[in-house]
């Protein structure tokens, strides 16, 4: 067994706790004025395997220790996975390694060999979602919650124009809503998919805006 501040897992889906909980260990381990010189958020879809070996065995600068987060770590590419397997049981230590996981899954090998190896830190896991999910958090206008449903879809490879068609299909559905209500509601989504055709925003701040009006009407 390594020293518990060598490997932290995350589980969950609360992004929001997440980054609190980040933030935290940064001030625990990391001095304000270099914190960016002594830590990477890497992502498991672009990661490469040199790429995170050199990260790995960093010197930090003027500090005892670097910190890595990896986001999506359910995403690693197999041969990284593999050496990561190996490198938690000698890992670098000066070095912090953060796997982001969004779900924790038992049956998951990866997770099954390294949670013996790590510090495990369990967040909010949202339920199963979809944009009928996210149309009814909208209607509570909860802002906060709408946001990470949103987030999370667009993480789970929804499409934005399957997003916005099934926000559109629920609203012209809504019959016991007023109109002008639902005529302003269609609108927004018709200026956010404008704004996204034509270029003007990209996609996921063009949802997040529309999310956040739809919330205030």
């Amino acid at each position: 067994m390594v020293k518990e501040s060598s490997v932290y897992l995350f589980f969950g889906q609360d992004s929001f706790s997440k980054d609190i909980k980040l933030k935290r260990i940064k001030e625990e381990f990391l001095a304000k004025e270099i914190q960016d010189f002594n830590l990477d958020i890497l992502y498991a879809k672009n990661l490469d395997l040199l790429g995170l070996q050199e990260r790995l065995f960093q010197l930090p600068l003027k500090t005892k220790k670097r910190l890595i987060v990896i986001k999506d770590a359910q995403a690693l590419r197999e041969n990284i996975k593999a050496f990561i397997l190996k490198y938690i049981r000698r890992p670098n230590s000066k070095m912090l390694l953060i796997l982001d996981i969004n779900r924790y899954d038992p049956k998951d090998e990866f997770i099954r060999r390294i949670i013996d190896y790590a510090r495990v830190f369990r967040f909010k896991e949202l339920a199963r979602i979809d944009t009928f999910t996210l149309s009814r958090s909208i209607q509570l206008k909860n802002i906060d919650y709408s946001l990470q449903v949103l987030n999370q879809l667009l993480k789970n490879g929804e499409k934005p124009e399957r997003i916005l068609g099934g926000l559109r299909y629920t609203y012209e559905k809504d019959t016991p809503r007023p109109f002008a209500s639902i005529k302003r509601r269609l609108k927004l989504l018709l200026n956010c998919d404008l704004d996204i055709k034509m270029g003007r925003l990209k996609p996921e701040f063009a949802l997040e805006r529309l999310v956040v009006k739809l919330c205030a009407l």
